[in-house]
């Protein structure tokens, strides 16, 4: 049998030795995806360094949609952001400090924070070397391998003590942009030949401004495109212990690895296309419309489409509108709210301001169409973040390539600031749930008898 055959005859036992009764779920009471009936999230643990609000409870058990809250250590986002931009200062370094140690900073402790992030920002010769000659067309695999890479340089990589989780949590931190641009720095040159430029990072820029000038080179970037990257991150950084790939970190975390393995986990999860690539998707059924919908004011046009959309007839055939609904916001995302306040502004520093409105009537029309679709008992949904981060990433010139790597290039905070919690629970627990197997027994059968 050749390979071939024997590929083909593996894939096709799949369909039969993996099949599963749906029914089987319900009469058994197993939560789908850790999901209640309600579609809210099993309660699996407790977290003091982030949460996400999108519901109510009400007395008689039934949830009740409401406006979206992401809270950073009981700090409301809004208020955070709100905050720093009335005092006219970038905040993604403040934030950091915040989650890694529950308190905001006060202002010797931010500029020691800021110096200590910039200045473990550069690459060692050997770790640059190593990161330059990674080959690869995924950003987001390089950035694996690198992390698992850094153990190697790492004097004492298996210790858990909360001295050195919060050391790892900084180098990781400050690294993973200096690791991102280069990464694609090495990526333009390989797969289309373009000149290879390695940038050191600058120590008196900022971690958003460092990663422009890291990608783009000096000049090539406004002020403005640094504080919406800024803010970007800051929305990024964290977003409670129960999505994917903080809870990959989690996971692996409650076995007491190593820090290293358990962020590349938190990598592998992220670049799922279900969890941090859907900007991308965004983006490019944003692409499909705009050469589809010849009058971009049209709502009538917009609303037959998004419904040509819906019934799988026209873009990817999936049936997904990209860019609305949430695992947990209802009413509203509130980072997508304070994303598209900046983006406004940067649309009309770019010339963008057509783009910037054909993307409001969508956000405007999507949920209603979406909505009326679907029918009655419909759960309410709103327009996510991804929405409108991709339109900022290409709006500051920044290649669709490291979409996905930038949300890691923030949710490090999260993950570092989760994986310390979970090591210092005063009643650790390997997370460990169960799964129930309901494959009939049978036989072991001689191999002279086997068909």
């Amino acid at each position: 049998m050749d390979n071939k055959h024997l590929i083909y005859k593996l894939s096709e036992s799949i369909k039969r030795t993996s099949k599963i009764d749906k029914e089987l779920f319900t009469k058994l009471g197993v939560k789908r995806g850790l999901r209640n009936e309600d579609h809210s999230g099993v309660l699996a643990g407790l977290t003091r360094v982030g949460d996400v609000v999108g519901y109510e409870k009400q007395e008689d058990g039934t949830l009740k949609a409401i406006p979206g809250k992401l809270f950073y250590r009981g700090i409301d986002v809004e208020d955070l952001v709100h905050g720093l931009h009335d005092e006219n200062r970038l905040g993604f370094e403040e934030t950091a400090f915040l989650l890694l140690s529950g308190q905001l900073p006060d202002k010797e402790e931010l500029e020691a924070f800021k110096n200590v992030l910039t200045s473990t920002m550069p690459l060692d010769h050997k770790a640059m070397m190593s990161i330059l000659s990674l080959q690869g067309k995924n950003i987001m695999n390089i950035l694996a391998r690198s992390v698992l890479e850094l153990y190697t340089y790492d004097e004492d990589p298996d210790a858990i003590t909360k001295d050195n989780l919060i050391s790892q949590s900084i180098n990781l931190i400050a690294k993973f942009p200096t690791i991102i641009a280069y990464a694609y720095q090495v990526l333009r040159h390989s797969q289309h030949g373009r000149s290879l430029h390695i940038r050191y990072p600058d120590e008196r820029m900022s971690v958003a401004e460092n990663f422009l000038y890291m990608m783009k080179g000096p000049g090539k970037y406004t002020q403005l495109d640094v504080k919406i990257l800024d803010l970007a991150l800051i929305l990024h950084a964290d977003h409670g212990g129960g999505n994917n790939s903080t809870f990959s970190v989690r996971v692996t975390s409650s076995t007491e690895t190593d820090t290293y393995s358990a962020i590349a986990a938190g990598i592998g999860s992220l670049k799922g296309p279900l969890h941090g690539g859907a900007n991308l998707m965004v983006n490019a059924m944003l692409d499909d419309m705009k050469t589809n919908i010849k009058n971009w004011k049209d709502q009538k046009e917009v609303d037959a489409y998004l419904i040509k959309i819906l019934n799988k007839e026209v873009f990817d055939k999936t049936g997904l509108i990209y860019g609305i609904g949430h695992a947990v916001y209802t009413v509203s995302d509130p980072r997508a709210g304070l994303l598209k306040e900046m983006a406004s502004e940067l649309a009309k520093e770019k010339g963008l301001e057509k783009e910037f409105a054909f993307m409001e009537l969508i956000e405007n029309r999507a949920v209603n169409v979406f909505m009326n679709y679907k029918g009655e008992g419909t759960k309410q949904t709103c327009i996510n973040v991804d929405y409108y981060s991709g339109f900022v990433y290409e709006a500051i010139g920044l290649p669709k390539e490291v979409f996905t790597p930038l949300f890691a290039m923030a949710r490090i905070v999260g993950w570092t600031a989760h994986r310390i919690e979970e090591l210092n629970f005063s009643s650790k627990r390997i997370i460990r749930p169960a799964y129930k197997n309901v494959r009939e027994k049978q036989p072991f059968v001689p191999m002279n008898q086997r068909d």
